[in-house]
C-alpha cells in the first residue's frame, strides 16, 4: 500500500507543474496572434536570418499565406535545411529561395544586393530580423572592424536597407519591418564610443558589472532610431516602416550567454514568461502582412498592437546616428 508520505511527496511537484502550466496558459492569452489570413501570393518577402528562431517562424507564417520568401542567411546550408523543413510541412505554400548574406561583411551585403537586383524587379517587404547577442568578453568584430552588435544589428541592416530602397519603392505600398526589442529602453548611444571599447575592455578583464549586454541593448535602440528616421524619409514613397518587439522568446539568440544550468535554475520563470519562437513571430508577421496598419508608418509594435516606448527619443540623436552611420558605410559605396 502506498504510504501517505509518498503520496504527498509526489503531489507537491505535480501541483507545482500544474500551477506553472496554468499560469503560463493564462499569460499566453495576452500574447497576441496575427489573425489576418490574407493571401500574399505575388508578394516577395526578404527575411534576414530566416533559417532559425523567430525568422524561421516568420517565414513559415508568410509561406502559409502563399508569399514568396527569400531566406537571406549567413549559412546557406542551414537556409536550405530550413526550406526543406518548411516545404515538407507546407507542400502547397509560397516559393522559398535561399540566398547567402553575411551582415558582418559589407562586401557580402553588396554582393547579395547585386544578385537581388539581377533576379527581382521589386521587394514588397524587407524584414530586418537577423541579430547577434554575444558576450562582450569575446570582443568579436565584423570584417570592417566594428564591434559585432553595432556592426551586424545596426550597420549591417542600415547598409542593406539603403541599398534596397529602390526595389522597395517599386513595390509601393511596401514595408520595412525592423525587429527591435523593448530592451532598447535600457540602451544608450555614446557617439564617442559606438564600438563600446571601454565596456569591451572591462568585459575582457572580467570587470563589467550588470547582467545585461549593453552592446545588444544599444543596438536595439539604434534599430528603433533607424526605424523612426526611415519612416520620415520614406513617407512620400509609399514605404511603411515598423519597429517591433517579439517578446522574451526561447531561441538560440542568447546561446552564448545562457548556460544549461540557467534553464534549470530559472525553469519556473522561463516557463511562465518565455515565449516560443512561433509566439514571438506573431507580431513580426502582423507588421509584415496585416492591412490594418498600412499607411501607419514609424510606430513600434508589440503583441500585434502599438507599443508606447518608455524611452525618450531625441530627434537630434536620431539625425546624428543616421549621419554617422551613413559616413561609416559611405567609404564602401555612396548611398
Amino acid at each position: 500500500m502506498v504510504s501517505q508520505q509518498l503520496i504527498y511527496a509526489a503531489a507537491v511537484p505535480v501541483s507545482v507543474v500544474l500551477a506553472i502550466g496554468l499560469i503560463r496558459r493564462w499569460r499566453s492569452r495576452k500574447w497576441a496572434k496575427c489573425l489576418s489570413n490574407t493571401c500574399l501570393r505575388g508578394k516577395t518577402f526578404l527575411i534576414t536570418g530566416a533559417n532559425s528562431g523567430i525568422g524561421l517562424e516568420t517565414a513559415k507564417g508568410l509561406v502559409r499565406r502563399k508569399g514568396r520568401v527569400i531566406f537571406a542567411c549567413r549559412d546557406i546550408a542551414k537556409a536550405k535545411q530550413a526550406i526543406t523543413q518548411i516545404r515538407a510541412a507546407q507542400p502547397t505554400g509560397g516559393e522559398l529561395i535561399p540566398m547567402q548574406l553575411d551582415l558582418a561583411s559589407f562586401e557580402s551585403i553588396e554582393n547579395f544586393v547585386e544578385v537581388i537586383k539581377a533576379g527581382f524587379y521589386k521587394i514588397d517587404v524587407l524584414i530586418n530580423n537577423a541579430g547577434v547577442a554575444i558576450p562582450l568578453k569575446k570582443a568579436l568584430k565584423t570584417k570592417e572592424g566594428f564591434e559585432i552588435h553595432f556592426g551586424v544589428n545596426h550597420l549591417g541592416h542600415f547598409y542593406l536597407t539603403n541599398l534596397l530602397l529602390d526595389h522597395l519603392k517599386k513595390a509601393a505600398p511596401s514595408r520595412i519591418v525592423i525587429v527591435s526589442s523593448t530592451l532598447h529602453e535600457q540602451g544608450k548611444i555614446d557617439f564617442d564610443d559606438l564600438n563600446l571599447k571601454k565596456d569591451t575592455e572591462l568585459a575582457v578583464q572580467g570587470k563589467l558589472k550588470g547582467r545585461h549586454n549593453p552592446a545588444y541593448n544599444n543596438s536595439k535602440l539604434m534599430n528603433a532610431y533607424f526605424g523612426r528616421a526611415l519612416a520620415d524619409r520614406l513617407k512620400d514613397y509609399g514605404v511603411d516602416v515598423y519597429n517591433c518587439c517579439p517578446g522574451f522568446c526561447y531561441t538560440n539568440l542568447f546561446r552564448d550567454s545562457i548556460r544549461w544550468y540557467h534553464y534549470i535554475l530559472m525553469a519556473p520563470v522561463f516557463l511562465m514568461f518565455m515565449r516560443t519562437a512561433k509566439q514571438g513571430s506573431e507580431t513580426v508577421v502582423f507588421c509584415a502582412s496585416d492591412y490594418s496598419v498600412e499607411g501607419i508608418s514609424g510606430r513600434f509594435y508589440r503583441d500585434c498592437a502599438e507599443y508606447s516606448s518608455k524611452y525618450q527619443f531625441n530627434k537630434e540623436v536620431e539625425e546624428k546616428l543616421w549621419q554617422v552611420s551613413e559616413e561609416l558605410v559611405k567609404a564602401r559605396r555612396p548611398l
